[in-house]
């Protein structure tokens, strides 16, 4: 009987051979905006999954270091956690984008390395939120490392932006044809590779709209999925026991009006993931036409999770709970075998350092996160990661139209759909520490506020994260878990790795 394992252990030590006589691999990676992997956001995606999951890996345990935007975003390109990239959340205020982010995280990003390794750079998409404003460069500031740059200034829309056209501006409005964003990044990426060769390496970064709002589909796809609904499984419209003020304030049941609302949200959400599958089909298509895929890897994956009724708040990301911090994961390519499966806990940090390993660069001791690279063929050395950091730095607002009573409390993104339930404040700031060593599986998190409030879950025995242990567990359990907390918040480099056993052995309880 054929070793299936056997061969793609061969392919993979082909790959490594290519590369050390000087082919190092093209690269592709599909970023999209807010899709969740809990409640249904690959649902939709069906040649997705067919041309990227069936013909290569998925990884079952992907999570962001950050469960917004631009901090996520930030973690990605420089492969460093919140604490060390600093920026705290999508405002300039906050780092997003800032002239010093520009002056200390950007000049060291991954696609300045992939450049040094003599790749043919292209971007197309949404960078950073607030990329591109006048008070963080304008349009003519491009990134370094890029070859090639179609930059969205500001956050994430379909119509009517602006983009950075290699440092000039480019105006589009409301016309379907010539200005959907989703389709323009397609166009673009379609224009690069076709001008790419075998005599030179790419790096391809398609940073798609979707499916953040305003969710503006594709008017052929405006129709779609009219009889679906938000999901009605696991913590959807249940209110949170035992939790922080923020989940504590949402109001359950959630009102009917509410419910529908958010019911159409979610089929909106899938709606622009349509012209995304498009888009993957092309690019997979393309790249089997010119470069046979031999020598290429596609990455596709999320900057952050998303809710749509879990614990009963309306939608949103920025929360510690599993449908916010895990995306989804797939990658295509050389050595990986198709239709496998990962479970290993793997980051948004770790795509800086796997970039740099596929192109051969040496990764630099102040990058955080690791290459996955062992994964993709098999032969990673275990285990991988064992514990790990989420963090967030909550947001507040002076004023919140339709929702007065809000105004000046400290508390940001009030829905006024949603009876002025609001999404985030100053005290939904928190750090966690999640550890599964395949015998115990806990997530442990500190909230900063008035009552320095903490969360912990057993998540092998409570996946929904319904009952909060933090007061019935083991003292010593405890104790360790904020010990490792303590330790990965002011984490660099190698010591971010998380890959080392910390508690006893089934400490139970």
């Amino acid at each position: 009987m054929v070793d299936v394992k056997f061969i793609y252990g061969v392919l993979a030590i082909l790959y490594v051979s290519n590369t050390v006589t000087g082919k190092p691999p093209n690269i592709v990676f599909i970023l999209t905006d807010d899709q969740d992997s809990e409640i249904g956001g690959m649902t939709p995606m069906v040649k997705t999954k067919r041309l990227i999951a069936n013909k290569g890996m998925t990884f079952e345990n992907m999570f962001v270091g950050t469960p917004v935007c631009c901090p996520s975003r930030s973690s990605i390109f420089t492969g460093k956690y919140l604490h060390n990239h600093l920026a705290i959340n999508n405002s300039v205020e906050g780092n997003c984008s800032s002239p010093d982010f520009q002056r200390t995280q950007e000049i060291n990003a991954f696609p300045v390395f992939m450049k040094q390794q003599g790749y043919s750079t292209f971007f197309a998409g949404k960078y950073l939120n607030d990329y591109g404003e006048d008070n963080t460069g304008g349009v003519q500031h491009v990134p370094p490392g890029w070859d090639s740059w179609v930059g969205l200034v500001g956050n994430s829309v379909y119509y009517n932006y602006n983009l950075s056209i290699n440092g000039t501006r480019e105006t589009h409005g409301s016309n379907y044809t010539e200005d959907y964003l989703t389709d323009v990044i397609h166009r673009r990426g379609m224009e690069f590779l076709g001008n790419q060769n075998d005599d030179k390496p790419f790096f391809m970064m398609l940073s798609t709209p979707a499916c953040h709002e305003p969710w503006t589909s594709a008017p052929q796809y405006k129709d779609l999925f009219s009889d679906v609904v938000a999901q009605r499984t696991g913590s959807y419209n249940t209110h949170g026991k035992d939790k922080h003020w923020l989940i504590d304030q949402a109001i359950t049941p959630i009102p009917n009006d509410t419910a529908t609302y958010i019911d159409g949200i979610y089929r909106n959400r899938w709606r622009t993931l349509m012209s995304v599958d498009d888009m993957v089909e092309d690019v997979v298509n393309t790249l089997l036409k010119k470069f046979s895929l031999d020598n290429t890897y596609i990455f596709f994956s999320s900057d952050n999770g998303y809710h749509i009724g879990q614990f009963s708040m309306p939608m949103d990301k920025r929360n510690l709970y599993e449908f916010d911090v895990r995306v989804p994961l797939l990658v295509r390519g050389p050595g990986i075998r198709p239709r496998s499966l990962n479970k290993d806990n793997v980051l948004n940090i770790d795509f800086a350092a796997t970039f740099m390993d596929l192109a051969g660069a040496t990764i630099p001791d102040y990058i955080d996160g690791m290459s996955i690279v062992p994964l993709l063929h098999d032969n990673a050395k275990e285990p991988f990661r064992i514990h790990f950091l989420t963090e967030y730095h909550g947001e507040s607002i002076q004023t919140n139209p339709g929702c007065a009573q809000y105004d000046n409390q400290g508390i940001a993104y009030c829905h006024t759909y949603a009876h002025c339930q609001c999404e985030d404040a100053w005290n939904n700031t928190f750090t966690c520490v999640r550890y599964n060593d395949g015998h115990q599986h806990y997530k442990y998190c500190e909230i900063a506020d008035n009552d320095n409030f903490v969360e912990m879950y057993d998540l092998e025995r409570d996946p929904y994260e319904f009952m909060n242990i933090a007061k019935t567990a083991d003292p010593d359990l405890v104790n360790q878990l904020k010990t490792n907390l303590d330790q990965l918040s002011q984490c660099v480099g190698p010591s971010c790795h998380g890959n080392t056993k910390i508690l006893k052995p089934n400490l139970l309880i």
